[in-house]
């Protein structure tokens, strides 16, 4: 969930929060809350045609769906797709707003998720393909020792991942420590992002191999002349070989 919440009170007017949202470029509503309580929640299709000097108790839905900070994400993301609404506020037992939970953020918890599954079965792959043991654990792991491992990313995911980053939502990285040399094996986007927002440490699955081996990857990144972040290319999405090819179609139609 997002932790830092912008909210509006009971008692402003339609004329304060409509123009909150019209200079928001990511807000369509807010919860409104009185002394942290969770009090209701208002949105620009409650604000339609109301009087400019109406105050916000008078409009806002007072019949809430909430999530408790204990709720699955299974279970929030399910209310959120059943009932149609946008943003989940979450609440303590005691009817405190402590964070909110959007749609976007249900789907971006369901990509390229770094899940403990995951990091096991390339653990269990680099045991069977090399002939070694290894082990994961978490760690912090500073940027500066990250070797990448592929040559670009996207400009519109990298977007998404900054958001995160911003919000704390981001996924752990995967890093192969193969004899002191960290390889990134998942979380391009993440770090380049990371790197961008002058962020030094994240969180991380690191891979440890018992015995220095020759990785495919640490070759490709050798051969891509990859040596730090800064050498990860930034492409626009626009500008991707698959857009290219349909803007070029459309063209000749």
């Amino acid at each position: 969930m997002t932790r830092e919440v912008a909210t509006v009170s009971p008692d402003d007017t339609v004329q304060g929060v409509a123009q909150r949202i019209a200079e928001s470029e990511e807000h369509s509503g807010f919860p409104v809350t009185d002394a942290r309580r969770c009090e209701g929640f208002v949105t620009a299709r409650d604000l339609l045609l109301a009087p400019d000097e109406e105050l916000i108790f008078k409009l806002m839905s007072d019949d809430l769906l909430v999530a408790h900070p204990k709720m699955s994400l299974r279970d929030a993301a399910r209310v959120i797709l059943r009932s149609g609404i946008q943003k989940l506020p979450v609440v303590d037992d005691a009817g405190n707003l402590v964070g909110i939970i959007s749609n976007t953020d249900v789907i971006r918890s369901q990509i390229e998720r770094a899940t403990p599954q995951k990091v096991e079965k390339l653990t269990r792959t680099l045991e069977n393909i090399h002939d070694i043991t290894a082990s994961d654990h978490h760690r912090e792991v500073s940027l500066a020792d990250l070797t990448p491992t592929q040559n670009r990313v996207y400009a519109d995911e990298l977007e998404g991942r900054t958001y995160e980053l911003e919000n704390r939502l981001a996924e752990p990285l995967v890093v192969i420590d193969n004899d002191g040399d960290l390889l990134l094996a998942d979380g391009h986007h993440r770090v380049k992002a990371a790197d961008e927002l002058g962020i030094e440490e994240m969180d991380a699955y690191a891979i440890v191999l018992d015995e220095p081996v020759e990785l495919g990857m640490a070759r490709t990144a050798r051969e891509e002349d990859l040596e730090s972040i800064a050498d990860i290319e930034v492409v626009d999405y626009a500008k991707h070989p698959l857009v290219e090819t349909v803007n070029r179609l459309q063209e000749f139609e």
